[in-house]
């Protein structure tokens, strides 16, 4: 009976090495995960703030260029992103690009483009330079079916981005650059889906343009943490 009594223990004390034992590893992985978390998060920190501040060095140089050369834009100071009325660009409800929106584009785009990838660290962290159209609820308006009127200002919206993406590569920019601008140029159509609000009311002017932006690429914690775990194991 002794005998059955001892083995039983030493059986009850394996089982609780071996929890205690689990529980020390759960715990070592736990806290290895959240230092790989804080140091992620670290990281993501401060990449975001060393985009941002490109960003607004990168708008103030461009805004200070623009200026210098005579020509009207409006430019986003944190995050150097163009807007361009449409009729500096196009005839109302045309996607054809007019001769006064040629001469504008070969002004402006040398610039944008100069300027831009000028900054190599800057370069770096975008993803894509996106040419974005926009028109205005107001444009036709005449067609009662709002969805197909939804869908006809989206055709112009992407045409005219189209247009003016098209003729960027016509101007005079360093051409060094163009491989570069290849990779990162998409078109992006909007309908009247992000209108400029003025007091509250769609300003139909102003609404209507198109947008040259910067899309930096996204700081990918899971990545971090995949490398993080396999360096452990080196």
């Amino acid at each position: 009976m002794a005998i059955g009594i001892r083995k039983k223990a030493a059986v009850d004390g394996d089982n609780n090495i071996f929890w205690t034992t689990m529980s020390d590893l759960l715990l070592g992985l736990a806290i290895i995960f959240m230092t790989l978390f804080v140091l992620a998060m670290t990281g993501f920190t401060q990449q975001t703030v060393q985009q941002k501040k490109q960003q607004v060095e990168v708008s103030k140089e461009l805004m200070e260029n623009l200026k210098k050369a005579n020509i009207e834009a409006q430019v986003d100071q944190m995050s150097g992103d163009v807007k361009i009325s449409d009729m500096e660009l196009f005839e109302l409800g045309s996607a054809n690009l007019s001769p006064k929106g040629k001469v504008y584009l070969s002004k402006l785009v040398p610039i944008y483009i100069n300027t831009i990838f000028s900054k190599k660290e800057l370069v770096n962290e975008i993803e894509n330079i996106i040419i974005q159209g926009h028109t205005d609820s107001h444009t036709f308006a005449g067609i009662k079916d709002p969805n197909v009127g939804y869908m006809r200002n989206m055709e112009l919206s992407v045409a005219r981005a189209n247009a003016v993406a098209n003729y960027v590569f016509q101007t005079d920019f360093d051409k060094q650059y163009s491989p570069q601008l290849r990779k990162m140029l998409i078109v992006e159509g909007r309908s009247y889906s992000d209108p400029i609000l003025v007091n509250g009311k769609e300003d139909y002017n102003k609404s209507r343009r198109v947008e040259m932006r910067l899309k930096v690429k996204k700081f990918d914690i899971t990545e971090v943490l995949f490398h993080g775990v396999q360096s452990l194991g080196q």
